[in-house]
């Protein structure tokens, strides 16, 4: 068994733009090797998307049945 650490969570829901970026980018500084960042959200920030992928990181996007939207973010994989 690995002991893995805890995500580090933004919880966006009631933030407006910028306030979720700036929170996000913030805990991407605080990041782990092996720690994931959950940001939750109430719309698919494109803006974000572009800015991750152009950094290193890696994303998945989970549609929640209230209408959030669950995003992990790590460092993408060296290969």
């Amino acid at each position: 068994m690995t002991d893995r650490l805890p995500p580090i969570v933004v919880d966006a829901r009631r933030l407006l733009p910028p306030e979720p970026m700036e929170r996000t980018l913030e805990a991407l500084d605080e990041l782990q090797p092996g720690q994931e960042v959950l940001l939750m959200i109430p719309r698919q920030p494109a803006p974000l998307f572009d800015m991750l992928r152009n950094n290193g990181y890696a994303y998945t996007v989970e549609p929640q049945p209230d209408g959030v939207f669950h995003i992990t973010i790590r460092q993408a994989s060296a290969d």
